[in-house]
């Protein structure tokens, strides 16, 4: 499963509606004759299954899952399909996706529906679904809170203590350069946009915002330019690694500790397994460094939700099967066995499903205790419809400041210029 933050193409942002002035028309009606069928695009591994108890329990709705290419494959085919008036009934998407395709008139309102289903998500996920506004987009499916990963055996070894902030963060940086020169606790990587967009929500970050018609863009906030300042820091003064991630070299630094520790989201101890698996049983996770000590604020990398699309049938029961699917504690736990994901709802964060620790990380037997409580602190984020100009801008334009190791802060202005220039280019209105 593709758990890093995929985005969508811009030739799909044509419409030049403004968020607040988008949604379509409601059509509930569905068959006299028969059950109601309706049809999930989605791409999250075993989904057949979890779809399966539904369809045992409500003969009277029955759910046909079509498997899909996950990101901006499937968002640019429904937004395709939503033009010539055929999209899915109901479709997986992921949380920085939902405004274009809100922006395209894909996706229905469901606050009547589901609006409920509130509760059952820390408040920073349910705001990703709404916008900001009223509506209610999609139902929130699972979650990609930002942590802390460390060699534990080698923290030990090198007397060093697990940083609660980020300013102990640089100095644990710097004592272990000074100690082992030959060694970085970490990388600044700029191959995968998505970290430093959960690390600049975690600092208060709101990238995207709408002020009546406008979309205001402020990606070269106070907030992401501290952030940004911060890593930039610590590459100049070589105290971290610039190389990218996901590399056969970032691998091998991992697995023989050259490497020490990884910020990264709760999905991670997957990754580990395949990039260090000599590893296993010497890693630890503790909760994301702060910027104020003592709070609790994390910003996530990765995600999904279940969306209602105009085109539905009958959008009721699609809305009442996208609830249960996220919300009923059977389904949970289901889509935990069968799909492998960390589920949004919180009561799901510490149920049955999730009782052992992931097995690279038996050796932390609370591993999804610790992990449910940084969940909690989930910090709003904001979306655009262009999330993919700007992901594409940062992979440029700070690779290249990270391997001069020159300024985070005049690539953090070219993001912003290349984001708002393409939304008014795209005939959204904007200001900054």
């Amino acid at each position: 499963m593709n758990h890093r933050t995929v985005a969508v193409l811009a030739a799909t942002v044509v419409s030049s509606l403004a968020l607040t002035g988008c949604g379509g028309s409601s059509d509930d009606s569905s068959s006299s004759s028969g059950p109601v069928k309706l049809t999930y695009w989605a791409w999250a591994p075993g989904m057949d299954e979890v779809v399966k108890l539904w369809n045992d329990a409500n003969p009277d709705v029955q759910v046909t899952v079509k498997k899909q290419a996950s990101g901006d494959d499937l968002v640019t085919k429904t937004i395709t399909a939503a033009k010539a008036g055929n999209a899915p009934d109901l479709m997986q998407a992921e949380y920085q996706a939902l405004p274009t395709l809100v922006s395209n008139d894909v996706l229905a309102d469901i606050s009547g529906q589901a609006g409920d289903a509130e509760d059952a998500f820390a408040p920073g996920l349910w705001q990703q679904v709404t916008l900001g506004t009223d509506a209610v987009y999609a139902i929130p499916q699972d979650s990609g809170p930002l942590m802390f990963y460390y060699r534990a055996d080698l923290f030990e070894e090198y007397g060093l203590t697990v940083p609660t902030t980020w300013d102990e963060f640089a100095d644990t940086a710097r004592d272990l350069k000074e100690q082992q020169p030959d060694k970085a606790l970490t990388t600044f990587s700029a191959n995968d946009a998505g970290l430093f967009a959960g690390l600049a929500q975690q600092a208060g970050a709101q990238w995207w915002t709408t002020e009546g018609d406008q979309w205001k863009v402020a990606i070269d906030d106070e907030a992401t330019g501290k952030v940004a300042d911060f890593w930039g820091g610590l590459v100049a003064e070589g105290a971290i690694d610039n190389q990218p991630m996901y590399t056969p070299a970032w691998n091998n630094a991992l697995n023989t500790g050259e490497q020490i520790a990884w910020v990264s989201a709760v999905w991670a101890p997957g990754t580990l397994t395949t990039a260090a698996p000599d590893t296993a049983g010497k890693w630890a996770m503790a909760p994301l460094p702060q910027w104020n000590a003592g709070e609790n604020i994390t910003g996530t990398w990765g995600g999904s939700t279940t969306a209602v699309t105009n085109d539905a049938g009958d959008k009721d029961a699609a809305a009442r099967f996208a609830t249960w699917l996220n919300t009923d504690p059977e389904a949970l736990s289901a889509l935990v066995t069968h799909g492998g994901i960390y589920p949004a709802a919180t009561a799901a964060q510490t149920g049955e499903a999730l009782a052992q620790a992931p097995e690279f990380f038996a050796n932390q037997p609370d591993f999804y205790t610790v992990a449910a409580e940084v969940a909690e602190g989930t910090a709003p984020a904001a979306w655009g419809p262009n999330t993919n100009v700007a992901y594409s801008t940062f992979n440029d334009v700070f690779a290249q400041a990270a391997r001069d190791r020159s300024d985070f802060g005049a690539a953090l202005t070219l993001m912003q210029r290349a984001t708002v220039d393409d939304l008014a280019g795209h005939g959204f209105q904007v200001t900054e």
